[in-house]
């Protein structure tokens, strides 16, 4: 079994080389099941209800998002509508939308697989939301013996919260990766208890910005010190993700991949 699983989607441009390459991207490397971060993927600053449907008209199972799943208002509204769109459970009660689900992966051998998707964000240089790890903690035992797999999205900043939550699901989630940085990380790796992990697994989006941004609005705020309105690159585009090999018997990782792939697209 095969798990395609792409880095924070950046505005237009990460939008238009999904529609161009997801499609090739699930058959060239036979895969059975997508998640795609989407919370940049409107302008870069979170997911309205127009582009999550556009997204969801393509070979996508889930979105997870982060902490801009809601700078697009409409969502508080629509969040509701879209069983596939997962937002950080760490968020205090009541709050709409969903944390995690299940969902219903039929292989090419007719074998059915369920897959709990988790969503959590960082406390670090992030949003205050309630601890990640403790909100995990009540859910372990339910959530493993509801699904075959447990694949958990950590949006977060700092690297080394992102590790010690790698190393506080390992033996317990199939996989941790983090998203948010836009940066893909090399340190992807299987932990001792049989845990996937990667610290980042980046963009898709701008590849000649910075982290999706129009490189010289970023230089000439660091020159200056003072704000601008920061728009989306063009130029070259970056797919990053990861492609996780999965033993159908053991449920577990047999092989994490990075994918890191570049195109031009046309302007």
């Amino acid at each position: 079994m095969n798990i395609l699983i792409l880095g924070d989607v950046y505005g237009r441009p990460g939008r238009r080389i999904l529609k161009d390459q997801l499609t090739h991207l699930i058959t060239a490397h036979q895969i059975d099941f997508t998640i795609v971060n989407g919370e940049n993927a409107s302008g870069g600053n979170g997911l309205s209800t127009k582009n999550a449907k556009e997204l969801l008209r393509l070979p996508i199972d889930v979105i997870t998002m982060g902490n801009h799943v809601w700078q697009q208002k409409e969502l508080l509204e629509t969040i509701a509508d879209f069983p596939q769109i997962i937002r950080p459970l760490n968020y205090p009660d009541p709050c709409p939308g969903k944390g995690y689900d299940f969902f219903t992966c039929t292989l090419k051998n007719a074998v059915t697989k369920k897959i709990c998707v988790v969503n959590l964000s960082g406390q670090i240089f992030m949003p205050n939301l309630n601890c990640p790890f403790n909100a995990m903690v009540p859910l372990m035992e339910t959530l493993k013996a509801s699904a075959d797999l447990v694949i958990i999205d950590f949006h977060a900043e700092a690297t080394s919260e992102k590790i010690a939550f790698g190393y506080f699901m390992d033996g317990w989630a199939t996989a941790v990766y983090g998203t948010h940085t836009h940066v893909q990380t090399a340190d992807e790796r299987i932990l001792a208890g049989g845990t996937a992990y990667i610290t980042d697994i980046g963009m898709t989006g701008p590849l000649d910005g910075v982290i999706g941004v129009d490189r010289q609005i970023i230089l000439d705020t660091m020159l200056t010190k003072r704000p601008n309105r920061f728009v989306t690159a063009t130029g070259n585009v970056q797919i990053n993700g990861i492609i996780l090999e999965v033993d159908e018997i053991e449920n577990k990782v047999s092989k994490i991949t990075r994918l890191y792939e570049t195109y031009e697209l046309d302007q």
